[in-house]
């Protein structure tokens, strides 16, 4: 799952530096001249394929009480990610928040491990 969570964050930041490329006329996406050939937003959705691929391995052997809740390690990812390589600033709070977060989905893990 959290190899899932991953490559779903890596996704997003490919999306968000794919839709700076959209073009907007009147409100409506030029799919035409902004979708063909923007390839960071290509490569986005192919990589949201690979996760959803990975989520249903995942799901083959845990349970989903327990494994939907590590989605939001995105979260964790998704600031490094964007700080990183989009120049984001993370501010305290920000970090505060991810790490209320993490905490949340430590004790879903752990309450699932003691329900088996």
């Amino acid at each position: 799952m959290v190899l899932c969570t991953f490559f779903t964050s890596i996704a997003q930041i490919f999306l968000k530096k794919g839709a700076v490329g959209l073009l907007f006329n009147q409100g409506f996406v030029n799919l035409s001249l902004s979708v063909i050939g923007n390839f960071p937003l290509i490569i986005g959705c192919f990589l949201y394929g690979i996760a959803a691929i990975i989520f249903i391995i995942a799901l083959k052997g845990g349970a989903l009480s327990v494994l939907y809740p590590i989605i939001a390690t995105s979260y964790f990812w998704v600031t490094i990610l964007s700080q990183f390589y989009l120049g984001e600033k993370v501010s305290f709070f920000k970090w505060t928040g991810v790490l209320v977060i993490f905490l949340g989905i430590s004790l879903v893990g752990l309450g699932g491990r003691n329900a088996d």
